[in-house]
């Protein structure tokens, strides 16, 4: 009986500790829902420092070899295209539309806007 008790105490000691690792996840969001805060609030803060923070957080997930979340690439192609850079904003909806095939006829609809707008 006393190993029994020594032996489940030990497996619910364990279970415990395991339940308080940090849950990992998938995508490296870092700055990647202030900055879309942001860019929904028109505050202060302009296009340009939107997208140095998502420019860091994409560095970030590419050094910590994780993947950026869905959306990202689209997101930085459209505040390119706010800012006149037309050729980075149609890499970046091509790399969102390659990283998530879902993506697919949304990104297809801003390539074609934008391959016209560049005509």
């Amino acid at each position: 009986m006393t190993f029994f008790n020594k032996t489940s105490g030990l497996l619910l000691a364990a279970g415990l500790l395991a339940g308080c690792s940090a849950p990992t996840t998938l995508y490296q969001w870092d700055n990647y829902q202030p900055a879309l805060y942001q860019y929904y609030q028109e505050d202060e803060t302009g296009p340009e420092e939107q997208v140095a923070a998502l420019e860091e957080n994409i560095e970030q997930a590419r050094a910590r070899g994780t993947s950026v979340p869905p959306g990202l690439h689209a997101h930085l192609g459209l505040l390119y295209a706010n800012t006149g850079r037309e050729e980075e904003a149609l890499n970046q909806f091509a790399t969102e539309k390659a990283l998530f095939p879902e993506s697919a006829p949304f990104m297809d609809f801003l390539l074609k806007q934008g391959k016209e707008r560049a005509q």
